[in-house]
């Protein structure tokens, strides 16, 4: 096992799947909902905006982690260029985030094998698969869960088959949507004068910063492409636009055909793939949508899953020093996967109550950290192979946003923002 992780061979377009399946999540199926209010034009200035300073928060920690032995993860980098409290904020923030992905992937990804081992046995027996939830959740889970284990080559593969299925289903699924759009709805030209608009923008701007989420993937790239920083900056520049393209695209689709005023039962039924179907059908014809949008739905949350936990799998195994031998990926593999499975099948709707606080601490870990890491690690190492452009305006750039979001989340959550109801 050691021999093939050390001499795996990266694909050129590996880390861009890698990077764009771990972004277009379940948060994708949120965004039209979270930016109702502000519309199509603000959503895409908002989205392009998010996308700009996770970009360079994840060029930033690309360039702090170069700087380290190949094989060093989050944990490493915090702890000798920010020290120990910085390091244990960020490991609480980082574990969080990442176990509470899982935990919610692992749900609502055997939610979808379930439905999917019945379809199946619709078509291969005649009648529906009886398959319990809990067993459709473990079924998801060790098929994933085995790519993470054996190593990143195989997660490159797995993500590629899986962004390409998703991005078939997705055109499938959008085709006759983006071909019906009608520019009044696009830009609600019917609106009565003095509706609001940017005053829900604040409300958007977590639920972007998670459709961005792949940085826990960036210090096993780094890894991966032997501490070579084209490559990785690459993969992060394309598969970042590569997401932020199907988020425009799926925007357009929505909201050109789903007026602003019918936005109500979707935003009630928090944004669920059933009711903006509901809605969708008394404008548009919505039965082909909905069968290739339950594939891409599959797709998503499972290339989500495979990025979110391989960076997982990478920090604890950095954190508690497992070896890269079989027996040592095995243990990490353990302390990866078992806490999210044993939350999931014991709590199994607790997701909801933490989800509200990924967006918080993501805040901090995905944009804070590594502009701190950054701004560190060039006071301490003058020379660098690799450096982002913009110098201290681009690190500033980004901690402004990083300190706007955690206080957004903050004023979410204590109800003391406007937030858009239909």
């Amino acid at each position: 096992m050691s021999t093939l992780v050390r001499k795996q061979t990266p694909t050129r377009f590996g880390g861009i799947m890698i990077v764009a399946g771990t972004a277009i999540g379940a948060g994708m199926l949120a965004n039209p909902t979270a930016t109702a209010g502000v519309w199509f034009v603000g959503s895409v200035a908002i989205l392009i905006y998010v996308w700009w300073c996770m970009y360079l928060s994840g060029l930033m920690l690309l360039e702090a982690a170069l700087h380290f032995p190949q094989g060093a993860s989050f944990h490493t980098l915090v702890k000798s260029l920010l020290g120990p409290g910085w390091s244990l904020i960020t490991g609480v923030a980082a574990a969080f985030v990442l176990y509470s992905l899982t935990y919610a992937y692992i749900f609502v990804g055997g939610g979808l094998t379930q439905n999917s081992l019945s379809h199946l046995g619709e078509w291969f027996v005649g009648q529906p698969v009886d398959i319990s939830r809990e067993l459709s959740s473990l079924i998801f889970l060790l098929v994933l869960a085995v790519s993470v284990w054996i190593s990143t080559r195989v997660v490159d593969r797995f993500a590629t088959v899986l962004i390409v299925g998703m991005l078939i289903s997705f055109f499938m699924s959008t085709g006759s949507l983006l071909q019906s759009v009608t520019l009044n709805v696009l830009l609600d030209s019917s609106a009565s004068d003095g509706q609001a608009y940017w005053r829900y923008a604040w409300a958007a701007l977590p639920v972007c910063l998670a459709s961005f989420g792949y940085h826990g993937n960036v210090p096993s790239l780094v890894s991966y492409y032997n501490k070579q920083a084209q490559p990785v900056a690459r993969s992060i520049l394309w598969g970042s636009l590569l997401a932020l393209s199907i988020y425009v695209l799926w925007q357009l689709a929505v909201q050109g055909n789903l007026p602003r005023t019918g936005f109500t039962p979707v935003l009630q039924a928090d944004g669920d793939v059933a009711a903006l179907l509901g809605a969708l059908s008394h404008y548009v014809s919505t039965d082909a949508v909905a069968r290739f949008l339950n594939a891409f739905a599959f797709m998503a949350i499972a290339s989500s899953f495979l990025g979110v936990t391989l960076g997982l799998f990478d920090y604890l195994r950095d954190l508690l020093g497992f070896s890269d031998s079989a027996w040592g990926r095995l243990q990490t593999a353990t302390v990866t996967f078992l806490p999210p499975l044993l939350a999931c099948l014991l709590f199994p709707t607790g997701f909801v109550k933490v989800m509200g606080y990924v967006g918080l601490l993501a805040a901090i870990w995905a944009v804070l950290v590594p502009a701190l890491l950054v701004r560190a690690s060039r006071k301490r190492y003058a020379q660098a192979h690799y450096q982002v452009l913009g110098g201290n305006w681009s690190v500033a750039c980004v901690i402004v946003f990083a300190i706007i979001v955690f206080f957004v989340q903050i004023l979410l959550l204590l109800d003391q923002l406007p937030v858009f109801a239909g």
